[in-house]
């Protein structure tokens, strides 16, 4: 070993007087070494090392400047994501650089963290690996292991699979030259990764070695990535509450191990959990914030294209265009090919699905069609989404290019179930069904839903859905996409409730009853309007049919910052307001008790009406309304696809109201993990707002149309509990 390459011994410097000395420096960088090396407490590192850097930088020690610069820098490459950050790192090592002989190991090691940072946020690995050249044939076996850790990072791209297996079974010869146990860690570490991500059938069984490791002593950042990567295999079992319940233990991990990815993983958890509960319209407002956040790498694009898909199923077509358009930019193909770049276009082409973008999907097909043999993982193997053929499936779909759909959707399935991943199977057999419909080979398709039925009925109800409908929610969210699949099931008379994964769903569940004409009864009447105030038709007075049969319930309908209130063929605007947001979700779920505390914690994130707030000792929403909640958006999903594909905008809008508020009333009642929000004691408090806005609303509607105003008095009941019960 070169002298500029030994420990920090004790030596006099300029201290100065009643500054830190020597022996203050060298624990400094010795605490530093063991948080980081033997530890994995990147946290502390970080502390020390910067503490270190002051102090060296002060006293003229030049070399433990260089060592605190290089420590610094951490495990991972890119650790310090922020502008600033990332500036400070990069300043101090070429300052540090300066004061060392460019020919010592530390100097290459510091050149060697130099092009690591620059060529992961480049994507461009020509510098690190030419680095990586000269340590190999340098003697200092240190200098070795962090290239080659750091290289297999910046290399982290589907198109680098067998370069990057070859450097981390170098690293772990490497180890037992260093003797540094963290060499060890990450070189197995990295070969776990590797395997997840070429999708190695042997993967776990170095994620079992691994652990063992780990068993006998902790590493903070290797082991919160274990416990990532123990989230991703939960969700590929289904266990979607476990996934969950480990999602949250993984990130207190990450955060007790100072790993700037605790809190972006866990948003990709939390995403690909959501993605297989059919619940991603969910996630519109943590996605928004997560897309600007200073701890997303600089080459991460996965929440963006996340937030399209959300926000499209939600009905936010605008915000969904927009984040594709912004992905898109001037070619989808310049996106960075980062450890995340398969996620994001598995996010695109669902995307571009949903939007009916053709231009998308195509390039999507393109740029994805040579790595089809790989599965979609993200990041370290922190979520897995199945098949690259299932992305493919959907884009061809898309292009209406159904035979090449089916080809990938049966590939898709295929490796899925090689992979173990039941969700991922299921939505690849639902795509298939859809485009062997398509393609005009209804009893190919049928045979699929058979194969399905068979899996769910050996598999049981799929866990962790709480009921809801599971991964096939998402089929429902595509507004219009599924009709010919619709349509060919109804033609041959089968049981379809796609909400409820083909079997009828029980009639407690029916939140939204039929009138005698098999019509939803939040269907809104038919007939012109007259924004000035009530509305004659001649065929109904008074709330009465014109044959004298049974009436049917009032309709409310959002126009703008007003509300159609229709009933017995009249119909009167209104003003918009809190009362008329209550009367709204009553109206259209007629008979249905609905508490006030639920109102006004729907009405808290729907309309922003922070004097609505609720305080009360219970959830926001116990499990049993909030299963209910989801199933009857999965309902309102098809039947806005049925009111879009039959010309009928009216009902379309009445059932886009609802949804919109039941969208509110979940996003309110759920925190970032999914679990039912409280607030303190007040339930009469919730009872009195509810039914003094929804005693304003009705007087504004009856000094309107009396008629109208006379039936919502007498069929509107408020307490407690509230509901609108029609003759």
């Amino acid at each position: 070993m070169n002298e500029v390459d030994a420990p920090v011994r004790d030596a006099p410097g300029p201290a100065g007087p009643g500054g830190p000395g020597p022996g203050d420096l060298r624990t400094l960088l010795d605490e530093g070494t063991r948080a980081v090396v033997d530890r994995g407490d990147l946290r502390t590192g970080r502390d020390r090392f910067e503490r270190a850097f002051r102090v060296a930088e002060s006293a003229g020690e030049d070399r433990a400047m260089a060592v605190a610069a290089l420590g610094f820098g951490g495990l991972w490459v890119h650790e310090h994501r922020t502008v600033a950050g990332s500036v400070l790192l990069e300043s101090r090592i070429r300052r540090a650089l300066e004061t060392l002989d460019p020919r010592s190991s530390l100097a290459l090691r510091l050149r060697i963290r130099l092009a690591g940072e620059g060529d992961y946020r480049n994507r461009d690995t020509t510098a690190v690996l030419e680095l990586l050249e000269q340590a190999r044939a340098g003697q200092n076996p240190m200098a070795r292991a962090e290239a080659l850790s750091l290289a297999h990072h910046c290399l982290i791209g589907p198109e680098h699979g067998a370069l990057r297996r070859e450097l981390a079974a170098e690293l772990v010869a490497e180890s037992f030259r260093t003797a540094r146990r963290s060499d060890l860690l990450m070189g197995l570490l990295w070969q776990t990764v590797d395997m997840f991500l070429d999708g190695d059938p042997h993967a776990e069984r170095c994620l079992s070695e691994l652990r063992g490791l780990l068993a006998e002593q902790d590493h903070l950042a290797v082991g919160f990535v274990v416990s990532a990567m123990e989230v991703m295999l939960a969700v590929r079992a289904g266990r979607l509450d476990e996934a969950e319940t480990l999602a949250r233990a993984c990130t207190e991990r990450g955060i007790a191990a100072g790993d700037v990815n605790a809190t972006v993983w866990q948003a990709a958890q939390l995403v690909t959990i959501r993605w297989y509960q059919g619940r991603v319209v969910e996630l519109v407002p943590l996605l928004s914030e997560v897309v600007n956040s200073p701890t997303l790498s600089a080459v991460d694009d996965h929440a963006l294209a996340a937030l399209a898909v959300a926000a499209v199923t939600a009905g936010d077509r605008r915000k969904a265009v927009s984040a594709l358009a912004t992905l898109c930019g001037r070619d989808l193909g310049d996106l960075p090919r980062s450890s995340s770049w398969m996620v994001t276009m598995h996010g695109v082409a669902e995307a571009a699905f949903l939007l009916d973008d053709t231009a998308t999907a195509a390039r999507v097909h393109e740029l994805l069609s040579p790595y089809a043999h790989l599965p979609i993982v993200g990041s370290l193997a922190v979520a897995c989404f199945g098949s690259a053929h299932h992305a493919l499936g959907v884009a061809a779909l898309t292009l209406g290019d159904v035979d090449r759909a089916v080809a990938h959707l049966r590939d898709a399935v295929r490796q899925n179930l090689a992979l173990g991943h039941w969700p991922a199977v299921t939505a690849s057999w639902e795509r298939l069904a859809v485009a062997l419909v398509r393609a005009g080979r209804p009893d190919e398709a049928d045979a699929v839903r058979r194969e399905m039925a068979v899996a769910a009925g050996s598999a049981g109800a799929t866990p962790g859905t709480d009921g809801a409908s599971g991964p096939r929610e998402r089929d429902q969210d595509r507004p219009g996409r599924d009709r010919p699949a619709q349509d060919e099931r109804d033609r041959r008379g089968q049981d379809h409730d796609r909400s409820n994964g083909g079997r009828k769903s029980p009639d407690r569940g029916d939140l939204a009853p039929k009138d005698r004409h098999g019509r939803n009864r939040n269907g809104r009447d038919s007939g012109g309007m007259d924004e000035g105030g009530p509305e004659q038709e001649g065929q109904a007075q008074d709330g009465q049919e014109p044959d004298g049969q049974e009436q049917s319930p009032a309709s409310c309908t959002r126009l703008g910052r007003k509300w159609r209130v229709g009933f017995g063929g009249r119909s009167v605007l209104v003003d918009h307001s809190v009362g008329m947001l209550h009367l709204v979700v009553l109206i259209a779920n007629p008979r249905q008790e609905i508490r006030a505390v639920d109102l006004v914690a729907g009405l808290t994130a729907l309309d922003g009406a922070a004097e609505c707030s609720v305080p009360s000792g219970q959830r926001a929403l116990d499990r049993v309304a909030m299963r209910e909640y989801r199933g009857r958006l999965a309902r309102l999903r098809v039947e806005l696809d049925e009111f879009q594909a039959a010309g009928d905008p009216d009902r379309a809008a009445v059932a886009q109201a609802e949804h919109d508020w039941l969208v509110g009333q979940l996003a309110s009642a759920t925190g970032l993990a999914g679990r039912a929000r409280r607030f303190p004691d007040g339930g009469e408090r919730s009872r009195v707002a509810v039914s003094k806005a929804v005693r304003r609303a009705l007087d504004r509607i009856a000094a309107a149309d009396p008629v109208i105003g006379e039936h919502l008095r007498h069929a509107v009941h408020t307490g407690v509990r509230c509901s609108y019960w029609p003759a």
